[in-house]
């Protein structure tokens, strides 16, 4: 079987890549060891770009269609009691979606294949071999795909990466803690009333730490630690007595387990390829890089990182990208990565029950340092992915690198915000000066020019903007705008 790309792994992350590729007139195929969708509710939220950037392709209004968005919550920084608060990002989601990450794969699913893509479920990847040309996959199915490149989105124990043979240099795991669904027959009131901040949900007692969020009909997913036994072998099945003794340590006889629906392990591990590219063969998501769960920053990671590498290999396979284009892949999405490393291993130090003298104290006074209005606007924005730059070369516009905000608009053809221009996939040429001289001729197969109103601030007089909704040019020069036409989009045609 044949195809222009091959993605790794139907999570969150492989199957926006491959909307996104399917978007840009890529063949593709996703093949998912898995014969059906995990069923665990894992997420319960979206973090406010993972919004923005499915906004970017249309895709967030279908999604949410019946999901109420009242009363909703701020997200948190180490279960800290102040919630992050992203309004002056300028976003239209200053607080997380709550989408689960089961109904966000399962939507993306069915977009995939309405789009013409193949989802191969229940097919292991047993080989991969790669030349200067194509890249071949063996299944266990008995199965040979080739493509001229693979992406693996194969998540944290990625067998892609194990079959190349890569190191996954970083910190192993020092404890490792359980999340489970579970249904319970009888539970304190407080437990089952609505939405409240995540910090409210943490108990610690009789030397287990807990967290129990409800689902909805007495389903809970309860996140459990034993200070006793903080780290069990992963593969060591969740046993039911395992989770009683939790529960009955921290909640009493008044929480009443009937039935586990699905359960497993996870850790603090912290660990990132050194390269996402080897050959044909790209990584994203967490086949990429694996941090503690915390702060809900695993799907908007790798969500980003489809969205960046995406439009990047669309060229490529078109024909028209810049020499060096997919290495920015690399150089933009690891250094993010990275960050978020660091950021939730800091706050593993502050969750740690048992981290020492002066942890209560540190958590107090990192609390009240939360409660100034311009560190919560740089946590949240760090935890909300609303605040990354990527450093491009020779751009000096403040607006450069960053995310374009989702402006209100008037234009001729009645589109009434940024993110209704970008449902195509191209690059976007967006004037707010009527009479600013700037235009995308010889890019008009790749760059689509809109002129438009809005009684906000746009920054500049226009904007260039990537695929991926980041500015690469703002200003009224049309010398520079052909150098960022040209660094991005590749030779002019014509």
């Amino acid at each position: 079987m044949r195809t222009q790309v091959i993605v790794v792994g139907a999570g969150p992350t492989g199957l926006m890549l491959a909307h996104e590729l399917l978007v840009a007139g890529v063949s593709t195929v996703v093949v998912e060891r898995l014969p059906r969708a995990n069923v665990q509710s894992r997420a319960d939220s979206l973090q406010p770009r993972t919004a923005e950037v499915l906004d970017l392709r249309g895709l967030l209004a279908p999604l949410l269609a019946g999901v109420p968005l009242t009363g909703l919550l701020g997200g948190h920084f180490a279960g800290l009691p102040v919630p992050l608060d992203c309004t002056p990002w300028q976003t239209r989601y200053p607080v997380p979606v709550p989408v689960s990450q089961g109904r966000l794969e399962g939507f993306l699913e069915e977009r995939v294949s309405a789009r013409g893509g193949t989802v191969l479920r229940g097919t292991a990847v047993v080989e991969v071999g790669q030349t200067a040309h194509d890249v071949q996959v063996s299944t266990d199915t008995g199965r040979t795909l080739s493509a001229e490149y693979v992406v693996a989105c194969d998540g944290a124990h990625s067998t892609v990466r194990k079959l190349l043979g890569l190191p996954f240099p970083g910190q192993a795991a020092t404890a490792r803690s359980v999340v489970a669904d579970v249904v319970l027959a009888a539970h304190p009131d407080t437990l089952a009333e609505g939405r409240r901040h995540f910090s409210e949900r943490i108990r610690a007692a009789n030397g287990y730490w807990t967290v129990l969020h409800p689902l909805g009909d007495n389903v809970f997913r309860f996140i459990f630690g034993s200070i006793a036994d903080p780290n069990p072998p992963r593969e060591q099945p969740v046993t039911e007595a395992e989770v009683r003794a939790a529960l009955l340590a921290v909640y009493g006889p008044s929480a009443e387990l009937t039935a586990i629906r699905a359960a497993s392990r996870f850790s603090d591990a912290s660990r990132q390829l050194e390269s996402y590219r080897q050959g044909r063969v790209f990584f994203a998501g967490d086949a990429a890089h694996i941090h503690l769960p915390v702060g809900g920053q695993g799907v908007n990671l790798g969500i980003q990182d489809a969205m960046n590498l995406g439009w990047k290999l669309a060229a490529q396979l078109h024909g028209w990208a810049p020499a060096d284009l997919l290495e920015t892949y690399q150089s933009e999405r690891h250094p993010v990565a990275a960050g978020v490393l660091a950021n939730t291993q800091a706050q593993g130090v502050l969750l740690n029950p048992e981290g020492g003298a002066g942890v209560g104290e540190l958590r107090a006074l990192m609390a009240e340092l939360m409660r100034l209005p311009e560190v919560n606007r740089h946590l949240s924005g760090m935890i909300s992915g609303l605040d990354i730059r990527y450093d491009l070369a020779g751009a000096d516009h403040p607006l450069t690198g960053r995310r374009m905000p989702d402006l209100d608009l008037v234009t001729t053809g009645g589109a009434d915000r940024v993110s209704a221009l970008t449902h195509t996939g191209r690059g976007l040429l967006l004037r707010f000066d009527d009479r600013t001289e700037v235009t995308a001729e010889g890019w008009t197969d790749r760059v689509e020019e809109v002129t438009a109103k809005t009684a906000e601030d746009p920054g500049a007089a226009a904007v260039l903007l990537r695929p991926d909704g980041h500015v690469c040019w703002a200003g009224s020069d049309p010398a520079v705008l052909t150098t960022a036409l040209t660094r991005w989009f590749g030779a002019r045609t014509g």
